[in-house]
């Protein structure tokens, strides 16, 4: 290596400076004033290295200009092609030079147009369509079995969806659907107690149960070469299920304990049973899939016994298969564990006409576990895969969907009512509820935040949202159903569960068609008619150490 680059390579040597204090005082944050900043770090930057803010300043200046004579130019087509200039001049921030090659801010400048021409054209096509593939067969036992390909996993997720829930209990037996979830995982004629979850497990697969108002699921993925094990153990279950006395006795307390842990010992647990009781007339959903205490106690081996004999059979359920398998194989080996199966007598129907609420509804509880007051709010609204269910959607974005919605910028940010707020759209096949909830800042008074959330839903009524906030509501529900499909289970899942709540699992591929097609109009429409003060039950949480005078319950 040469003498000079060993002394290009060398560390520079700080200036001595006998007064460190004078040369750390330069005002290095002076030097940027002209460009709007107050102050910025110094950082460890060699004085001679750093710009001056006159250089600073013409170098924006010089960009400007540049910028002013690309605008120019001429048309986004004919930048794109554009050649040097007259004279073999190209044109750079610091202007014409003869013979010289464009800068990198040219070309990136020309990528960049690109970029957009091409943005614009794929926004101009709109959203590629989701599409989900199925393959729709009912068993002669009536078992509706719908089957999805996908071979991008080496994996296979299986639903079995019975078209059972909370809203099929009488009163005097809450409960017994989710109860029977539970009872579903204590053993069959060939699988003993506990070993569903251990045959599952010991081949890496997963597995749960869930019960809603509408429906019962059973699911698991598994690898693609443990299906037979999957069908054996469904099969075996839904047609020789143990249901002894033993197993009702544990199984009780076990969801008994659940709603001691999940409701009477959670703060606003009981604000939220509090709500469902006031929000409905009819029994099927007048109460929670959890039960009451008294009605779990009161269940008998023999009521346990009929609910499985009528709700539990092929011709009452759906069974979805999504994954690594082919349809003709796969559908084979259905029919081997299922088709044997005896139909059972259609289960009775169920009565989920609600009447029309014509006056507000209000209750306050008082809550020990609680600590702060909270406010929720529900309205009466439509069934689900309805237009104005879609509308409703996308007026929930609008109105609470993230800390860019309208009340979340009122309440918590510009007036400081509440530390969070938020709600959903509920979905069932009778008329569902439309939800919000605020939880106030310590000494925020509830009127106050009942007052800012009436002229927040007044204001959608009274005047159609922006077009941005349209946009963001659709891309937002858009973004929110293609995450939900992504998965083979979640696919499994939703199939059944539209074939169960509306007889057609094709609402998987219309759903997001539907939410893409709401219009402002239709978005201030559902807020006029079902966001109105006497469509309205409103229930009060409070500490109890704070209690307030108890109001009473009203409206019809």
């Amino acid at each position: 290596m040469t003498e000079r680059g060993r002394k290009r390579l060398a560390p520079q040597k700080r200036r001595p400076s006998n007064d460190r204090r004078k040369r750390r005082a330069r005002p290095f944050d002076v030097r940027y004033r002209d460009l709007g900043h107050r102050t910025l770090p110094r950082g460890r930057i060699i004085p001679h290295r750093r710009h001056t803010s006159r250089e600073l300043a013409a170098l924006i200046r010089r960009c400007y200009a540049w910028r002013t004579d690309y605008v120019r130019a001429g048309p986004w087509s004919e930048r794109l092609v554009a050649s040097p200039g007259e004279g073999g001049q190209t044109s750079t921030p610091d202007g014409p030079q003869p013979g010289g090659k464009p800068m990198n801010v040219r070309k990136s400048l020309r990528l960049g147009a690109m970029f957009l021409v091409w943005a614009a054209t794929a926004l101009a096509q709109g959203p590629k369509p989701v599409k989900v593939e199925f393959t729709d067969v009912r068993l002669e036992n009536g078992l509706r079995v719908i089957l999805v390909e996908d071979h991008s996993a080496p994996v296979v997720s299986l639903c079995v969806t019975y078209n059972v829930g909370s809203r099929n209990e009488r009163p005097g037996r809450t409960g017994f659907a989710h109860l029977f979830e539970h009872m579903m995982f204590q053993g069959s004629e060939n699988v003993g107690k506990g070993e569903h979850f251990l045959l599952i497990f010991n081949t890496g697969g997963d597995m749960n149960g869930t019960t809603n108002e509408e429906r019962t699921n059973y699911f698991q993925t598994v690898p693609a070469n443990q299906l037979d094990l999957v069908l054996f153990l469904e099969a075996d279950r839904m047609r020789s299920l143990d249901v002894s006395q033993q197993n009702l006795d544990n199984q009780r307390q076990v969801v008994q304990e659940e709603r001691r842990l999940g409701l009477d010992n959670q703060p606003y647990g009981r604000s939220r049973e509090k709500l469902q009781e006031l929000l409905y007339d009819n029994f099927a959903y007048k109460h929670l899939v959890i039960g009451s205490m008294e009605d779990l106690n009161a269940a008998t081996l023999e009521d346990v016994r009929e609910f499985f004999r009528t709700y539990y059979a092929p011709n009452n359920a759906v069974l979805t298969l999504v994954g690594d398998f082919r349809t003709e194989e796969a559908l084979a080996k259905i029919r081997h564990y299922f088709g044997g199966i005896p139909r059972q007598p259609d289960p009775p129907p169920v009565d989920v006409t609600e009447p029309e609420q014509t006056a507000e509804r209000r209750a306050t509880v008082e809550d020990p576990l609680a600590r702060l007051p909270r406010v929720d709010i529900a309205f009466k609204t439509v069934p689900g895969n309805t237009p104005d269910f879609y509308a409703l959607q996308v007026l929930a974005n609008v109105l609470h969907g993230g800390q860019s919605s309208r009340l979340y910028q009122k309440l918590v940010r510009e007036k400081e009512l509440v530390t969070s707020v938020s709600g959903f759209v509920d979905e069932k096949r009778a008329p569902g509820g439309f939800y919000i909830t605020a939880m106030l800042r310590p000494g925020k008074r509830v009127e106050e935040v009942e007052a800012a959330i009436a002229e927040e839903i007044e204001r959608l009524q009274r005047e159609p949202i922006a077009d941005w906030e349209l946009t963001k509501a659709k891309n937002t529900a858009r973004r929110a159903f293609i995450n939900a499909i992504a998965s083979s289970l979640s696919r499994a899942i939703l199939l059944g569960q539209y074939a169960v709540y509306y007889g057609d699992p094709n609402v998987i591929n219309t759903r997001l068609e539907h939410i893409m097609a709401v219009t402002k109009e239709d978005v201030q429409r559902v807020a006029q008619r079902y966001l109105r003060p006497t469509n309205r039950t409103v229930v009060i949480t409070i500490p109890k150490a704070a209690s307030l005078p108890a109001q009473e319950e009203g409206g019809r």
